[in-house]
């Protein structure tokens, strides 16, 4: 028996079937969107138009990033774990992140990034993400090398930040550089924009809004355009497309220097000014106004990391103290006996503070230096009652004594005599 196959049912089979299939292809292959910069440079920040075309019917989301300025980051997780009940005493660093990162989203998301600060700082990064569904924009940062520590705080004490662990994978490396980044830039504000409008047809704007004081250098600017969300259950698959890559640059001039471990620029002026008072105050009470310059610069600088504030009044804090020590000694203020035996401690605690720094937040640096410095103030206010001035009138007469005849023995070119003997050790 012989059976005839007739070839015209199949093609139309075919026909009939291929424009289902290309149309298939058209939606898995959506057009990446095209991006424009209404401008090549900024001047110490500004506002920069970044507007294209995307996919009709797309959500559009604007990363912004420092392409060559990179800033250390680190978090101590001493949380106790819910699940298993225990703290992790982790420590994670990098040296790789962005000086700035910021994603801009569709202007109706902004009900969810005002929820966010609503929160204040317990407000948390990859939730708001996922909320807004920038998730899918989050690019940069989840390419960062992160290195983390098993971490004690003896370890600490001693120098050490623990032992290295091994690398952590993708997933894990991109949710721990969400919290690295909101660690670091800390506010809605500075991590997240509902600037993005767009069109029924794919067409979008974002106006880009960036502060003064950023770092200088390179930026580049990527536009992702997710075009469908499928859910199943928990789990969610986002279909986008990114446009090419677009940059601008951020100039700046002196005064205006970037301070490369802070990751942030500052006009150079205002600190001089500020430190200028705060030493001349700081020294007539016998330090080098560290202690008052450090808070002061975190409330008025914001930008800069506090461990970087704290780092940086120490070497500047010599200056002063030098020429305080000069001048201390001439009129023979100094008692070295005394002074070697609380420096060979302040030595001690120079090496175990900077260790220390590194595992705690802002938050908690600030209500520990609150404290202390509220209670030193009401320690000198108590010492500036009548009834404390009263019990120490003698010793004030004895001070004022002893510094008149230190200046009368130096007019006279007296010092080092029996009259006018300089062995103060």
């Amino acid at each position: 028996m012989k059976v005839k196959f007739s070839m015209v049912p199949l093609l139309a089979l075919v026909m009939m079937a291929l424009p289902i299939t290309q149309q298939a292809q058209a939606k898995e292959e959506a057009p990446a969107p095209t991006i424009t910069l209404d401008k090549p440079s900024l001047n110490n920040g500004g506002e920069i138009t970044v507007s294209g075309q995307a996919p009709a019917g797309a959500q559009v989301y604007v990363e912004v990033y420092a392409a060559d300025k990179m800033v250390r980051a680190n978090r101590f997780d001493s949380k106790k774990d819910p699940k298993t009940g225990k703290i992790p005493y982790k420590f994670y660093l990098t040296h790789e992140l962005p000086a700035f990162y910021k994603i801009f989203v569709p202007k109706d998301m902004e009900p969810e990034l005002e929820a966010a600060r609503n929160a204040g700082s317990g407000w948390k990064y990859s939730e708001v993400l996922k909320k807004i569904g920038a998730d899918a924009s989050y690019n940069a940062p989840a390419k960062i090398k992160i290195d983390s520590y098993q971490a004690t705080i003896m370890a600490s004490i001693l120098g050490s930040r623990g032992n290295l662990l091994d690398p952590m994978n993708e997933k894990d490396s991109k949710r721990e550089s969400m919290k690295l980044v909101k660690g670091r830039f800390r506010s809605v504000n500075n991590l997240l924009a509902a600037t993005v409008e767009t069109q029924p047809d794919g067409a979008y704007t974002a106006k880009m809004k960036l502060r003064t004081g950023l770092a200088p250098g390179k930026y580049n600017v990527i536009v992702t355009a997710v075009t469908e969300r499928i859910k199943d259950g928990d789990k969610e698959t986002v279909k986008k497309v990114n446009s090419e890559v677009a940059s601008f640059d951020n100039i700046q001039s002196f005064p205006i220097v970037y301070l490369n471990t802070a990751g942030t620029s500052i006009n150079l002026l205002w600190p001089f000014l500020l430190t200028l008072g705060i030493s001349i105050f700081g020294v007539l009470m016998g330090a080098g106004g560290g202690f008052i310059l450090n808070p002061i610069l975190v409330s008025i600088f914001p930008a800069l990391p506090h461990t970087i504030v704290a780092g940086t009044v120490m070497p500047t804090v010599l200056f002063s103290q030098g020429s305080g020590i000069y001048n201390y000694s001439k009129i023979k203020f100094i008692n070295w006996k005394l002074g070697i035996g609380i420096g060979c401690a302040m030595m001690v605690g120079g090496f175990i503070g900077p260790k220390l720094t590194e595992l705690i937040t802002l938050d908690q640096f600030k209500f520990a230096f609150g404290w202390i410095l509220l209670v030193l103030s009401a320690l000198m206010f108590w010492q500036t009652t009548p009834g404390y001035l009263e019990k120490n009138k003698k010793e004030q007469a004895i001070l004022k004594e002893f510094k008149k005849r230190a200046e009368e023995c130096a007019k006279r070119g007296e010092e080092g005599t029996k009259s006018c003997p300089t062995d103060q050790k």
